[in-house]
């Protein structure tokens, strides 16, 4: 072994060749990287009645595997206006393999006065592939509502997807001035089926079924407004 002191450019025995250390220069791995993305989930027209109007359903988010910011969005415009509107920017969590958390403020508009909401829930795929999305909301006034949603996607080749949905609302208490009744207000269910001309690009065309429960019910009737009717879609879904 040779003795005496190194030489004063000699290069640490622990460093990297060319004098780099680990931490600039360390291998970084996919879950400390930022992604995002957006899918148009519904982007579609909508008849029913002699009336077409065009509706929305989109999210996308940014962040990481484990805590990402979200945004989903969905609507109705008919008529030159917005019928109806409602925003979410959330705090999503994940939990488990297949299952988020999420945590932030959601605002509706359109037609008849705004409302702001604190919202809280999980998304996720249950067993046997069932899409789930279930949010909480809290709001002014002591008002309570709660959204269920819940979609399957069934491939009957690799082109061609049919999917079913269901959606359900549920407020805590009534509010008037937006024709809301306290219970179940509302389920829509519905089918569509769509070809996907590439992964991110598909057009589809569906069925959906929309009806009015309990108070809710009662106001619509007494406006001299439809209870339930059904609708003819049709539209696109991309991601990218």
């Amino acid at each position: 072994m040779q003795g005496g002191s190194a030489p004063a450019d000699a290069r640490d025995p622990h460093a990297y060749s060319g004098g780099y250390t680990i931490r600039p220069d360390r291998l970084r791995l996919a879950d400390e990287h930022s992604f995002g993305s957006l899918l148009m989930d519904r982007f579609e027209a909508v008849r029913s009645d002699g009336n077409t109007s065009v509706a929305y359903d989109l999210q996308a988010w940014y962040g990481g595997t484990y805590d990402r910011a979200v945004l989903k969005a969905e609507g109705e415009y008919d008529d030159g206006r917005f019928e109806e509107a409602s925003t979410e920017l959330l705090w999503s969590h994940a939990v488990a393999a297949f299952w988020n958390t999420q945590l932030g403020v959601r605002h509706d508009g359109g037609e008849g006065p705004d409302r702001t909401w604190l919202a809280f829930g999980v998304q996720g795929l249950a067993p046997y592939w069932f899409e789930i999305d279930a949010t909480g909301y809290i709001g002014e006034g002591g008002r309570t509502a709660l959204n269920l949603e819940a979609e399957y996607e069934l491939l009957l080749t690799q082109k061609w997807i049919l999917q079913p949905r269901i959606e359900a609302d549920f407020y805590g208490k009534d509010d008037r001035e937006l024709g809301i009744g306290s219970g179940l207000s509302g389920i829509v269910a519905g089918i569509r089926l769509r070809y996907e001309i590439r992964r991110e690009f598909a057009p589809y065309l569906g069925i959906e079924w929309a009806g009015t429960f309990g108070d809710t019910k009662d106001l619509a009737r007494a406006a001299g407004e439809d209870t339930s009717e059904t609708r003819l879609v049709a539209g696109l879904r991309f991601w990218f």
